[in-house]
């Protein structure tokens, strides 16, 4: 009988599209990532050039974590409150002008003012996202958007850091107003395709009940989704953006190119795993393609303070890209499961971003503070050890995918 669902299930993924709607935020992910691939190998670096040490560096990193941590009850409300249209439109404009405006920083202290703001609006684009691929993918393909949505940001950090490396010869300020022209470029394509009737697209949204976190946390698939998004920002946005630019500036000739091409491949593994992990968790289920990709990317993460070869270091970060792929469609997929159709879940869904960007605060300064004073590698070994954490409580988790 299982067999049985599984094949019927698989019948219903192929032939259901992903709707029109979702494919428009994809494509604005891809030109938000491209602009994004280009300030992430310097960001750290262009803290570092005000006289600042890693742990300070790496912090330009966490506040932009912090403030999404902050604000990402806000975001939820706001959705809830004015739409989650116009509430993504103005997160963007929100990054742009900030971003913009750390271009022409004279002071340390205002690139942490200016990322604290850009955070802001990081995370109301954010939720607002979420909640839309949420609710308007069908149950069946919930994987499958999700990976889809992934695609667009990866294959866009895939071209972001080789634009960026392209345009090293500019410095470092430049890239910070590439960056600020393709998010107001994406938010020109979401406000000219995306339906400015989208409520309706979302009819009765506010009207559905309002799920709880203490109902949400009662189910053990959510909690695993807040243990593993902490893990997930811990090693994939807060090590990997702060931490790899620094090793790879300590440890090889031209580390700033170097940085730019290891970014790259983690999103191109993350890329070609995605590419089937969607599939692959709308199919034999959630939970192993989870587990999967915890695995892979806590053991290859641990892994990369030993890169002494260049090509050493981007075979791990593509492999490490490659768990990432596993871990997050299934992980958002889960996330969809426990709201489902029937209720909104604005305030659940800002729940679990703060548990990624939890992770995201505390590792650049933990992590960097790990390499100052016992080296890469027990700092890298330190991202490994908080994802198996996550794998272990994963064992016990429950299986949200419907039989």
């Amino acid at each position: 009988m299982g067999i049985l669902s599984r094949v019927i299930r698989q019948a219903n993924t192929t032939r259901t599209k992903i709707p029109h709607e979702i494919w428009i935020l994809v494509m604005a992910a891809f030109i938000i990532a491209i602009g994004f691939g280009i300030i992430a190998p310097i960001i750290p670096q262009f803290a570092a050039s005000f006289g600042v040490g890693m742990a300070l560096a790496g912090a330009v990193v966490s506040v932009f974590a912090a403030t999404r941590l902050i604000f990402a009850p806000v975001s939820g409300s706001l959705v809830d409150a004015i739409g989650s249209r116009k509430v993504y439109l103005t997160g963007l404009f929100t990054v742009a002008i900030a971003t913009g405006f750390v271009a022409i920083a004279q002071a340390y202290w205002q690139i942490i003012v200016l990322r604290a703001i850009a955070g802001f609006g990081s995370t109301m684009f954010t939720v607002s996202a979420m909640g839309l691929i949420i609710k308007l993918s069908p149950p069946e393909i919930r994987g499958r958007a999700s990976s889809a949505y992934a695609s667009g940001f990866l294959f866009g950090n895939i071209l972001g850091p080789v634009i960026g490396g392209a345009l090293a010869s500019l410095g470092m300020r430049i890239p910070f107003i590439i960056y600020a022209v393709t998010v107001i470029l994406a938010a020109c394509v979401v406000w000219w395709r995306m339906p400015s009737n989208i409520g309706a697209v979302q009819k009765g949204e506010k009207k559905l009940p309002t799920m709880r976190f203490g109902q949400a946390f009662a189910d053990s698939a959510y909690r695993g989704t807040l243990i593993s998004g902490f893990a997930n920002g811990w090693s994939n946005f807060g090590a990997r953006i702060a931490v790899v630019p620094l090793f790879c500036a300590a440890t090889f000739s031209n580390g700033a190119a170097i940085a730019g091409i290891a970014l790259t491949a983690f999103a191109a593994g993350n890329a070609f795993a995605l590419q089937f992990s969607g599939k692959l968790a709308d199919s034999i289920g959630r939970k192993p393609v989870l587990m999967a990709g915890l695995a892979i990317n806590g053991a290859f993460t641990a892994a990369l303070g030993f890169s002494g070869e260049v090509w050493v270091l981007l075979l791990l970060s593509a492999l490490t890209g490659a768990g990432a792929g596993f871990l997050n469609p299934a992980q958002q997929a889960v996330l969809a499961d426990v709201v489902g159709n029937e209720k909104s879940g604005g305030k659940v869904l800002a729940n679990f971003q703060m548990s990624q960007d939890f992770g995201s605060i505390l590792s650049p300064i933990a992590v960097g503070l790990t390499a100052q004073h016992f080296g890469f590698p027990a700092a890298f070994i330190l991202c490994g050890v908080i994802t198996a954490i996550a794998l272990v409580y994963w064992i016990f988790a429950r299986e949200t995918l419907e039989s």
